[in-house]
């Protein structure tokens, strides 16, 4: 016999649903998106198309088969994991690969744990990470011919970086990192090498903007974010600006770190959340042997959420006067 469970007034309605905010999660990315296509051209597209459909092949496989329950594919989420998988791809990675890293995002990073909910690390970054292990050096060589964003006159030589497919990061790692010597226009609107979501920092905010605006997320993680990892690159010498603009710092900020299932509860526990992550993604910049930090420092922030969310609980309901009445 079913029980019909009815919890005690007040009850809040809301119009917001899990579906609505799937999909102005993909609707926020749409500029980023374009950028991408319009500085690395069809390969860009391919990319995306190809993770997008494993991903969504994946989960529709699993559901069926392998957990026996309805198609999951109308919530967005899988075709978000799928784009997040392609901005943070090269635009030159073998098709072949693209796959490997959606079955894994999507079978291991999400599917294993249960499904939309139940995943302890944002899938996507799981499937990049394993690639990263598994093909370095696939997934370090970047497209010739796309500038690096640093001015020709003064410092490293675009035409250099463009033939050899240099990205901001490699200069950071080295040490260029005076002011002088980058285009920050160019940083800002795409015109650099990198991942297809390293690109075009400018599209990112608008999506940030579009995301904030209709209180998708809160603004509290992609501050903490953001101005943690300017003040402690700062800290350790480097150039705030150059930080924050040079590879994933900003799409991790605004659509990685602020994923509901893998991110604090509390206000106070998602400003503790960013923070960290700001900071070890400039401490394994400048001494990690990867030239990025931010998926690392994501995923290492993904496991102390449980823990987050314990000591940064909000008070119940009433205890204050049950303690002032003790």
């Amino acid at each position: 016999m079913n029980k019909l469970t009815i919890s005690l007034s007040p009850h809040i309605h809301s119009s917001g649903s899990i579906d609505r905010c799937m999909w102005n999660v993909v609707i926020a990315m749409m500029p980023a998106l374009a950028v991408a296509i319009w500085t690395f051209g069809l390969p860009a597209l391919w990319v995306t198309l190809v993770s997008v459909t494993a991903c969504l092949l994946t989960e529709w496989l699993i559901t069926r088969y392998m957990l026996h329950r309805p198609s999951t594919l109308t919530n967005g989420s899988a075709l978000i994991t799928g784009i997040l998988l392609a901005f943070n791809l090269p635009s030159i990675l073998p098709l072949w690969m693209v796959v490997i890293g959606a079955i894994i995002a999507i079978g291991i990073g999400k599917m294993s744990f249960g499904g939309l909910g139940c995943n302890i690390w944002n899938p996507a970054l799981v499937g990049r990470v394993f690639l990263l292990l598994s093909f370095p050096a696939a997934m370090t060589t970047w497209p010739s011919g796309v500038e690096s964003g640093f001015d020709a006159t003064t410092g490293a030589s675009q035409q250099a970086d463009a033939s050899s497919g240099a990205t901001l990061l490699t200069h950071l790692n080295a040490g260029d990192t005076s002011l002088a010597d980058y285009n920050l226009l160019d940083m800002a609107t795409g015109n650099i090498n990198g991942s297809l979501g390293e690109v075009g920092g400018i599209a990112i905010l608008i999506g940030l903007a579009y995301l904030l605006l209709t209180k998708t997320i809160t603004w509290h993680i992609p501050t903490a974010v953001i101005a943690s990892a300017a003040l402690f690159s700062w800290a350790f010498g480097g150039n705030p600006l150059l930080d924050i603009f040079a590879g994933g710092l900003l799409l991790g900020a605004v659509f990685m770190a602020t994923d509901y299932v893998t991110s604090p509860m509390t206000h106070k526990g998602q400003l503790i959340f960013g923070a960290m992550i700001g900071l070890i993604t400039i401490i394994i910049r400048r001494y990690g042997a990867y030239p990025e930090g931010m998926s690392f420092a994501i995923l290492l922030m993904n496991s102390f959420v449980p823990l987050i969310n314990r000591y940064c609980r909000p008070t119940i309901f009433g205890e204050k006067e049950r303690r002032a009445q003790a």
